[in-house]
């Protein structure tokens, strides 16, 4: 039979949480907080896509504000593909400076709205 102290340092151990490693942004190549764990489709799937990733919240806003669903579809369907682009890169050198849990409103670009 176990006393109160045994007993309190046993349960302690077992109910101790398990750390789980966060997924990595394919885009930014930092973790990603619960709170900003955003799914992407590579592919829309208004133009037939199915597999999602995890992306930042920003960098996946980001991409959404810089790119139609058709270019997407087309010639940006892979996170290497985003990555080789001017303007992902440039966001991403200055995303990644930010912390983790860092979000900010995105704004379309002015290719977008016109």
């Amino acid at each position: 039979m176990l006393g109160k102290i045994k007993r309190r340092q046993s349960l302690g151990k077992a109910a101790a949480p398990k750390v789980q490693a966060l997924p990595i942004c394919p885009l930014c190549m930092r973790e990603i907080p619960v709170s900003e764990q955003d799914a992407h489709h590579f592919v829309p799937k208004s133009k037939g896509g199915r597999e999602t990733r995890l992306l930042h919240r920003i960098c996946h806003r980001q991409i959404h504000a810089l790119y139609t669903e058709s270019e997407l579809a087309r010639r940006l369907n892979t996170a290497e593909a985003l990555l080789a682009e001017a303007q992902i890169q440039t966001f991403v050198a200055w995303v990644q400076r930010k912390p983790n849990h860092f979000y900010e409103k995105s704004r379309k670009s002015a290719l977008r709205r016109s």
